[in-house]
């Protein structure tokens, strides 16, 4: 596939992405002008982009539904619930087109047939209609703006097709246009190359349409081009001679436009022959910039090999400095702390460049949720709150499917029908709220309902009747909880195309646990459920103490410790039932050497190393501990998969391996089997 092929898949992914946002919140709010015309303009690039690089399928595809929205625009059309339901489905059609072998699949080319002709359905039924709350004229007036657009291609832009030419000639589409063409670049013939774009433009542009439909034109060309795009009026200044004479002045074709000077000149013309209002005045003279291209794509492949060749070179940092203490070279010290600064740096960049915010995945979840509650005849909200919080991609690809799962199950099982919530004195509307925080160097995501909650005694019932508890058992509210991420566990009653096959909760702990992340749920009859994730903000590298328990070093992470204490070997044999007076506070510790059966001669002086677990100290009695330590993390292996405590490894400075621990499962499991 054509390089520019993949651009454009990956451009009309994130267009899609966004339809789909849209289209959630036009069933919101269907009589929004705004998002109706947010609607438009993504459909309008789609089909403009499908038929610039050869997606013909797509373009004519996303024809009638761009004119069936044009209408809706224009106010001749209402947004009906069977017009976003088809919109809906042809959405999700739409991915699949991205696929140029799409078609020759017998049920997708069955789909498009089917949603072709009901869009043509709709078109012909509502070809001469004119709706009866019809928006009024006065509404419907757009103001014209002035814009000023430069646009500079890169020497390079016609190397994947794109046609400079094409992009003006779509500017005057939407407006009336004065275009100044900057041409000091060409080179002498001599050095000219044909396949080179050596040329920017300048253009005034007056138009109705907002920023967002010109941003549209350039939309496919934006990493690969300078662009800029400022309103410098709110009326059309290519009417007016005295304003036209000035930019022929000021017009030079080796420099820009000076708008320092011509911004002002409108200002004021504007004011001595209309009178505006000085808060329009003001907004024309402090000339902002609407839009200037402050991000690039970048694929993930290159992101994740930027994080490999900086974990590598932590791993070499660290061996410049043990080489640099080991030997006493005084001239390489400042050398070596120098590096170690500039690698923490670099990883720190590197670690942001890999985070995406929470919210790229949310939208699936907003459309789950709609069409399970129209599946179910549940009518529910889906609150978010902290979408902003930021993950390492990886963790978010790990954390979709246990939280489309734990969604399903709020919708399913969790959330009551409109009736009962009557009889309870609830709402009609169903509630579920995600909320993600920063929490330390961890993300706390919490998934709550307003629902039925869980009825800890069928809970009870359901685990003696599978032998998992014994009939006499007695356990807490929270022992009952954790049985149902027991595998093969479920109460449901009826099995559904949704939840209650008896798998579910299980893998949902499981695929957390993968990502070195834990899951708790608390839950309350007829309040509702709520599920805590707790995650690290990253998988690569971690900020960790390194320790020694008999021959074997080991590596801790650096945000879960606390305080450290050197103890007297004889105090942690004397200590009664684990329990050890530090500072006058009573600690219940873990004796690592015993539990990692260690039989060699312990130290006198041994260390206490104080690690937050849930919301409690606990004391880890370790050897000694070396100092802290910038870990590299590396998977294990199949072949130790099962060694639940160890979530990695990593090289040290001489070449040696530190086992990573992971404490959080230490204390539950030694305290599990203590």
């Amino acid at each position: 596939m054509d390089n520019f092929q993949k651009k454009f898949i990956e451009e009309a992914t994130d267009l899609i992405n966004d339809l789909e946002q849209a289209l959630l919140s036009l069933e919101k709010q269907p009589k929004d002008t705004e998002i109706v015309a947010s609607v438009f303009r993504i459909m309008h690039s789609l089909k403009g982009g499908g038929g610039m690089f050869g997606f013909d399928e797509i373009s004519n595809f996303t024809h009638n539904l761009e004119t069936i929205y044009d209408e809706i625009r224009n106010g001749n059309l209402l947004v009906t619930e069977e017009l976003l339901s088809i919109t809906f489905s042809s959405v999700d059609h739409l991915r699949n087109l991205l696929d140029p072998e799409a078609l020759k699949n017998e049920q997708i080319s069955k789909n498009h047939n089917i949603l072709l002709s009901k869009v043509e359905g709709i078109l012909k039924k509502h070809d001469k209609k004119i709706i009866e709350t019809q928006i009024p004229e006065t509404e419907k007036e757009e103001s014209v703006q002035t814009f000023y657009i430069y646009f500079g291609p890169n020497e390079s832009i016609m190397d994947n097709g794109t046609n400079p030419l094409y992009l003006l000639d779509e500017l005057n589409t939407i407006g009336n246009c004065n275009v100044y063409t900057r041409t000091q670049k060409i080179p002498l013939l001599s050095k000219f190359n044909f396949s080179k774009c050596y040329t920017s433009w300048e253009v005034f542009l007056v138009t109705k349409e907002p920023v967002a439909s010109i941003q549209d034109v350039f939309i496919f060309v934006e990493d690969e081009s300078e662009l800029e795009i400022s309103n410098i009026a709110n009326f059309d200044i290519l009417s007016e001679s005295e304003i036209l004479d000035k930019i022929e002045d000021l017009f030079d074709e080796k420099s820009h436009f000076d708008l320092s000077i011509l911004s002002p000149f409108i200002n004021n013309y504007e004011k001595e022959k209309k009178n505006k209002i000085d808060t329009v005045t003001e907004k024309l003279s402090t000339f902002t910039k609407e839009n200037v291209i402050s991000s690039i794509r970048v694929s993930s492949d290159k992101i994740d090999e930027l994080m490999n060749l900086v974990s590598e070179l932590v791993t070499s940092q660290a061996s410049l400095s043990l080489f640099v203490e080991e030997n006493k070279v005084q001239e390489l010290n400042q050398l070596a702390e120098n590096i170690e600064n500039i690698t923490r740096q670099l990883r720190d960049t590197a670690f942001n460049i890999s985070l995406i915010p929470i919210e790229t995945m949310l939208t699936r979840f907003h459309r789950l949720i709609r069409d399970l509650s129209t599946e179910f005849g549940k009518n529910i909200d889906f609150i978010t709150e902290g979408a902003e919080t930021e993950l390492d991609k990886t963790l978010i690809q790990g954390l979709t499917d246990p939280l489309m799962h734990i969604i399903r199950n709020s919708v399913d099982h969790g959330i009551e029908s409109e009736k009962e919530r009557v009889k309870l004195g609830k709402t009609l509307k169903g509630m579920i709220y995600l909320k993600a925080y920063y929490s330390g160097a961890n993300v706390v995501i919490k998934i709550q309902d307003d629902g039925k909650g869980i009825d800890l005694a069928k809970v009870r019932q359901k685990a003696i009747s599978k032998e998992l508890i014994q009939h006499d058992s007695k356990l807490t509210e929270r022992e009952l909880l954790d049985i149902i991420f027991l595998p093969g566990f479920s109460t449901a009653e009826n099995v559904t195309d949704v939840s209650g096959r008896g798998v579910g909760m299980d893998v949902v702990k499981r695929k957390i646990e993968e990502i070195r992340g834990t899951v708790e749920l608390d839950s309350k009859t007829n309040v509702g459920t709520t599920i805590t994730i707790k995650l690290p903000l990253t998988l690569s590298i971690i900020d960790g103490l390194l320790v020694m328990i008999g021959n074997t070093k080991y590596v801790m992470p650096l945000n879960l410790v606390n305080k450290i204490y050197a103890v007297n070997h004889q105090d942690f044999k004397k200590a009664y039932n684990n329990i050890i007076i530090i500072d006058g506070e009573q600690i219940p510790f873990y004796y690592l050497r015993d539990e990692f059966e260690i039989d060699t001669e312990p130290l006198e002086v041994e260390q206490m190393v104080i690690v937050k677990y849930e919301d409690k100290k606990i004391g880890l009695a370790v050897d000694d501990v070396i100092g802290e330590y910038q870990a590299v993390l590396k998977p294990l292996g199949k072949l130790y998969k099962n060694h639940e405590i160890i979530s990695g490894a990593t090289i040290l400075g001489d070449g040696t391996i530190a086992l990573v621990l992971d404490t959080n499962k230490i204390i539950h499991e030694f305290s599990f089997k203590n």
